[in-house]
């Protein structure tokens, strides 16, 4: 029986919003005259063909060294500019967003159960969904949800109009908020090394992509317990073959997560600058370090009600998420239990930033990912502030772009297929009106989306 509780009116409008699974597409298409930036790192390809037939690159080259079938469909690119689809390596389906989402924040419970809240994130996928594919995002990982995440990536992989998606379930964590709880909780808390093993076996019969830990220090928390605890998660998880990914934004925690042996951080480290000793952990084992720069600008935006938007976030954000960020002022702050968080303004450098530039430098994978549904972070155009960030913070674009398409695969564990515009890879890409590395931002500027060979 599907884990997925959901009512039944939702569940038929979900599925009347789901097309049948996409047929591989027909002949032979050819798109020709842009310039290609791989996404392996390479240098671009000027006046490029791409020859794509099944749904995957047969050939990519300067035209002059690629065959052009007599019988394929062409497609004139001058002038344009081909990505590879970008991949957001940290997202929430079972968060929307928007302001009722995360009542362990703020409280507002009384204007919106979260009961609710879940049920209308469920009963909005094919939207979401269709959100990522228009934002040029043709691959996402769930970093962690309640049971139904593997029902939705079940969905997910028989929408035309929707991302690939890897996902975790329940988050193994060290705390666990009261407000959140439910018959189908997206945290679990053990309280033993023993429990903490037993809830990975439960998820593995879903066949997660990866079991997710949240490991956060609260005043009195016993480290030592913790780093048992967390470490039996990690160790039952690789025992039967599946990666880890952890939550740890503090320089110790995920020191100590990645001696237990972590394979991803979907995190920056943030509370101070990192050291020799953790550049080594990460560059040594090829840790994928996962950026989130904006999820804590979502928050101050809408918590201290200052909502900016740009014009791919006005255009493709989902209006009834963002329609929520307003009401809050709607709301008297005593009748909210524990009040509204005010956010400091953020630092002129954050160490986030130093600590990405430090990474990046020491030849660190780094993978670019929103943490979006969080509240103020919206699922698909989001990512494209996160690419912008991580411009501002020092990288170059065209490592920005490597980090969004080919590291970003490694982390949904796909890097076979998707990732970067080789031979043999699923043809899943952007078509861009402008240069991105001239500009990052224009990475905004989107022509076509295409995914497995079938413009979307």
């Amino acid at each position: 029986m599907s884990t997925w509780k959901i009512s039944g009116v939702l569940f038929c409008l979900l599925l009347a919003s789901i097309l049948t699974a996409q047929q591989p597409p027909g002949g032979v298409v050819v798109i020709q005259g842009a310039t290609v930036i791989p996404g392996t790192g390479s240098p671009v390809i000027r006046n490029a063909v791409i020859v794509i037939e099944g749904g995957r690159i047969r050939d990519v080259g300067p035209r002059n060294d690629v065959k052009v079938p007599n019988n394929a469909q062409t497609i004139d690119a001058r002038g344009k500019w081909v990505i590879p689809g970008l991949i957001d390596a940290h997202v929430h389906f079972s968060q929307s967003g928007g302001l009722y989402t995360r009542p362990d924040i703020v409280d507002l419970r009384k204007w919106r159960s979260y009961e609710k809240e879940m049920e209308w994130i469920k009963g909005r996928l094919p939207y979401t969904l269709g959100s990522y594919i228009a934002s040029g995002i043709t691959g996402v990982v769930d970093c962690g949800g309640p049971m139904w995440n593997f029902d939705m990536r079940d969905i997910a992989s028989q929408t035309k109009k929707a991302p690939r998606v890897a996902v975790a379930g329940p988050l193994i964590s060290t705390m666990l908020p009261p407000t959140t709880a439910s018959d189908d909780p997206d945290i679990v808390k053990p309280n033993s090394p023993a429990q903490a093993r037993d809830m990975v076996r439960r998820q593995l019969d879903r066949k997660p992509d990866f079991i997710k830990l949240w490991w956060v220090r609260e005043p009195g928390d016993n480290l030592d317990q913790q780093v048992a605890i967390m470490s039996a998660a990690i160790d039952e998880a690789k025992s039967h073959g599946v990666r880890v990914a952890v939550h740890a934004t503090e320089l110790e925690t995920a020191k100590a997560a990645l001696h237990a042996g972590a394979d991803i951080l979907v995190h920056s480290v943030s509370d101070r600058l990192v050291d020799t000793e953790f550049i080594n952990l990460v560059k040594n084992r090829d840790i994928p370090y996962i950026t989130t720069l904006f999820v804590e600008d979502g928050y101050r935006m809408v918590l201290n009600q200052q909502v900016a938007l740009n014009d791919i976030e006005q255009k493709l954000g989902d209006p009834e998420v963002i329609a929520t960020w307003s009401e809050l002022a709607k709301i008297p702050p005593g009748e909210i239990p524990g009040g509204v968080p005010r956010i400091p303004a953020a630092p002129k450098r954050p160490v986030a930033y130093d600590n990405l530039m430090l990474l990046d430098s020491a030849g660190v994978r780094i993978v670019a990912g929103t943490d979006a549904g969080n509240i103020g972070t919206l699922h698909g155009p989001s990512l494209h502030r996160e690419l912008e960030m991580m411009n501002a913070a020092g990288m170059r674009p065209m490592d920005v772009i490597v980090a969004a398409t080919r590291n970003a695969a490694v982390v949904m564990g796909k890097q076979n297929d998707v990732g970067t515009l080789e031979k043999g890879k699923y043809a899943d890409l952007v078509i861009l009106d402008a240069d991105p590395l001239a500009d990052i931002k224009n990475t905004r500027k989107i022509f076509k989306v295409m995914k497995a060979g079938e413009f979307q």
